[in-house]
């Protein structure tokens, strides 16, 4: 009987618990609910609902169908039945060159041509529309994806292009393909020597520049158009290319940005004229001098952490190059060009001088970092500016952080440095990776398990224009690690392939840590900005090949719609 009654006091005790931890809702009604929604929160301590409501910019509710209702105005509410679709926090790209990647939209676009006849044909067409000296913009060509694999030279485009400058880079911007017309006018010959951290690619037996200009090389080239646009001209070309980059992160879910570099002024502008529609941290091209800090610290101040729309975030150096321009800095040569390591942006001890600077100012720093031995060198600056200016909550970054020694990927947690990685160039690379560095230094490559394994922080990114900006295809990378066509077999080194629900988190909420925002941003969590998005499909339990053809539905910032996708209700 004893037991009895106390089974039933626990009970009432537990029901009393129950009513005063669901007190009914006593505020104004939410601007938006969305319902009926399968949510992946990316909040471990909530991990999945079905309902979330925003009041102005902020998630005031994130709850079961039953409890959303008590937010409901009627009159006043915007209601989403989300029809049981995935609903997710929308994507935040931690290294991407927004805005040139809206003037990439203008120009040529070789993303998906694979043979040099298409190339050629379509700079014939470009020609056909320009006045004689107009400049010919493009990029996107890849030679490894070339029938017989080799660099394009000069007269492919000379045929085509005598009286125009011509001037197209690679899909990984590192290297530039021109035409005689450009070479001529830059006044450079056989004999014009390389620049300490350039290649200017020559004919082995005729020593003649063959086209193709490699990192430092490229500013050896003098690139004109005799057409001179004026200043106004200029200005409205730069406004569409960010009109036509919003729209395409819109289309894509993505309403935050980690700018490379600069332009905050055109961002702000657009924000104040209410065409802005996605949070932007930008970054700064390092300086080389305390002049250059003083100046970017003043810029600092006026656009702090504490901005919810227009930040300023770290400052960008490179150490090297890439690896489909073999110029990615390694220790050892490459296994198909052993004439080279890879090619250094400057001395180590240049580079380590410029971080402990920023560092002591208080700068978040981020390097371009590829190989091995470049890699290795973030890594001492970083540990050698913690020992001048004492350990802070600093978050330094590698800028791609792509093959790793696997003894410094421990150093990444150590140190409190972060792998800024973007999934889609492991399924771009991996076509040559082997080839040009072998299987045992690939073993360090796009490791992302290995440096979740070890403890590091992972933001992840599209390096747009490089590589597309849907996320959609990040995904895909991540969890398959296979090439977009869906070849047969478990990926490339399938043991670095991650969840679908841990993918997303690295897009999403460990990009928010990169830049200092993770108490705010990245997961769908009461007080939590209202920047969501929703797709047609569920990416949680849709075979992998339906990840990439998969839609967005709507796209959400701050609680206001940006983006529905045609024909959805």
């Amino acid at each position: 009987m004893l037991k009895k009654l106390l089974a039933i006091l626990t009970s009432v005790y537990l029901l009393f618990i129950v009513i005063g931890c669901t007190k009914a809702y006593k505020g104004e009604p939410a601007d938006l609910v969305i319902k009926n929604a399968e949510i992946v929160t990316i909040d471990k301590d909530n991990p999945r609902a079905e309902a979330v409501a925003v009041k102005g910019e902020f998630i005031i509710a994130v709850t079961s169908n039953k409890k959303i209702n008590q937010y409901i105005g009627e009159g006043t509410t915007k209601v989403i039945d989300a029809k049981g679709r995935l609903l997710v926090p929308s994507f935040n790209d931690a290294h991407i060159h927004f805005t040139s990647g809206g003037r990439s939209m203008m120009n040529l676009d070789f993303r998906y041509v694979h043979d040099v006849e298409t190339i050629k044909q379509m700079v014939k067409e470009k020609v056909a529309q320009s006045k004689p000296g107009e400049l010919i913009v493009g990029r996107g060509w890849e030679h490894e994806t070339f029938p017989e694999k080799k660099w394009p030279t000069k007269e492919i485009l000379d045929v085509v292009a005598p009286d125009n400058p011509v001037m197209l880079s690679r899909a990984d911007g590192h290297s530039v393909w021109v035409n005689s017309y450009i070479i001529k006018r830059s006044e450079i010959t056989k004999d014009t020597p390389d620049p300490p951290n350039g290649t200017i690619v020559k004919d082995p037996v005729t020593g003649e520049p063959t086209g193709i200009f490699k990192e430092g090389a490229r500013r050896l080239l003098k690139v004109e158009s005799s057409v001179k646009l004026t200043s106004e001209e200029q200005e409205e070309r730069a406004d569409r290319g960010l009109e036509l980059a919003l729209g395409a992160a819109r289309r894509t879910g993505v309403t935050s940005i980690q700018q490379l570099n600069g332009e905050y002024e055109r961002f702000q502008r657009f924000k104040d004229e209410s065409k802005l529609t996605l949070r932007v941290t930008f970054n700064m091209a390092m300086p080389v001098d305390e002049q250059g800090l003083k100046r970017l610290d003043e810029l600092r101040k006026r656009f702090p952490q504490e901005n919810n729309w227009i930040r300023f975030g770290y400052l960008k150096i490179f150490i090297d190059g890439t690896l489909g321009s073999g110029t990615a800095l390694m220790f050892e040569p490459f296994e198909d060009d052993p004439s080279t390591s890879g090619l250094p942006m400057m001395p180590y001890e240049e580079y380590e001088r410029r971080i402990v600077a920023a560092d002591a100012m208080g700068f978040q720093t981020g390097t371009h970092a590829i190989g091995t031995k470049g890699n290795n060198w973030v890594l001492n600056a970083i540990e050698k500016a913690l020992e001048v200016n004492g350990k802070r909550n600093s978050r330094h970054r590698s800028e791609h952080a792509q093959i790793l020694l696997l003894s410094d990927i421990p150093r990444f947690a150590e140190l409190g440095v972060i792998a800024s990685m973007q999934p889609t160039h492991c399924i771009t690379d991996k076509r040559f990776a082997e080839k040009r560095i072998g299987m045992e230094r690939c073993k360090g490559a796009y490791a992302w398990q290995k440096f979740l394994d070890a403890g590091v922080h992972i933001a992840f990114g599209t390096d747009w224009a490089v590589e597309p900006i849907d996320p959609l295809e990040g995904l895909y990378a991540a969890v398959t690690r296979k090439d977009r066509a869906g070849e047969p077999g478990e990926g490339w080194f399938p043991d670095q392939k991650l969840s679908m629900e841990k993918a997303i988190e690295l897009y999403t909420l460990g990009s928010a840590y990169a830049e200092f925002m993770e108490d705010r941003k990245g997961m769908i969590k009461v007080g939590y900005f209202g920047d969501m998005v929703i797709f047609n499909n569920d990416l949680m339990t849709i075979p992998h090949d339906e990840i990439m053809p998969s839609k967005v539905d709507y796209t959400i910032v701050g609680g206001k719609i940006v983006f529905k996708r045609e024909g959805v209700k």
